[in-house]
């Protein structure tokens, strides 16, 4: 099994929302006291070269670039100081966002299945191997849409660790080689329309950067 090819076999994304105190209060939600968790499905990722998509129902679409952990070996109710040792790599990725759906599924009490799960909506980058990020907990990452800077942060500020993370997710379900873990965004969370360009980037190991397309 090639670990660097996770796009094309891993069986699910698990997403955590408001892992970053800051951007938790640019929206106006409160710090969670445990890891929030959600699902993107494997059919919203797409690599450079492809286009993100707006999707027709969507008005306002946003952009969070994220650090991913590449899960290597399969993670089951793992202990935090074992966690590590289960992970093959990372990935940087957006969790590309239908922030009008979301918010009127939160004022409904719906999931958030929809607003995170179209299709294009996890850009990821190539496989980074562990040693070309020596520090994932202090790994500063950013995102900027046609040369403007939005985003830029440390996982230092994370609320809730890729440990605890991994202890907690794996608690629950069991990840498998090929998962992706996207550890939650940094504040500076925006729109994008049609026809802009998205540049991301963690510091000393790669950037990427994708075109936004209506979709037709």
């Amino acid at each position: 099994m090639d670990l660097k090819q996770f796009v094309r076999f891993g069986r699910k994304i698990v997403a955590v929302g408001r892992n970053y105190g800051a951007h938790a209060a640019e929206l106006g939600n409160a710090i969670p006291t445990e890891p929030l968790l959600f699902l993107k499905p494997t059919s919203s990722y797409i690599q450079e070269g492809q286009a993100i998509k707006i999707p027709r129902q969507c008005k306002e679409l946003h952009h969070e670039v994220e650090l991913g952990v590449v899960i290597g070996t399969q993670c089951r109710r793992v202990d935090e100081s074992s966690a590590l040792t289960h992970v093959a790599g990372y990935a940087l990725a957006l969790d590309m966002t239908a922030r009008d759906l979301q918010s009127a599924a939160k004022a409904a009490g719906a999931p958030w299945s929809v607003a995170k799960g179209y299709d294009t909506f996890c850009p990821v980058s190539r496989f980074i191997e562990r040693d070309e990020l020596a520090a994932p907990e202090n790994a500063t990452l950013w995102l900027s849409v046609d040369g403007e800077r939005r985003q830029q942060g440390s996982t230092s500020d994370m609320i809730f660790s890729i440990p605890t993370l991994l202890a907690y997710i794996s608690d629950i379900m069991t990840l498998e080689p090929g998962d992706v873990v996207l550890t939650g965004t940094p504040e500076g969370v925006g729109a994008v329309r049609d026809g802009a360009r998205i540049e991301a980037g963690l510091d000393g190991v790669l950037t990427m950067a994708f075109n936004v397309e209506r979709q037709e």
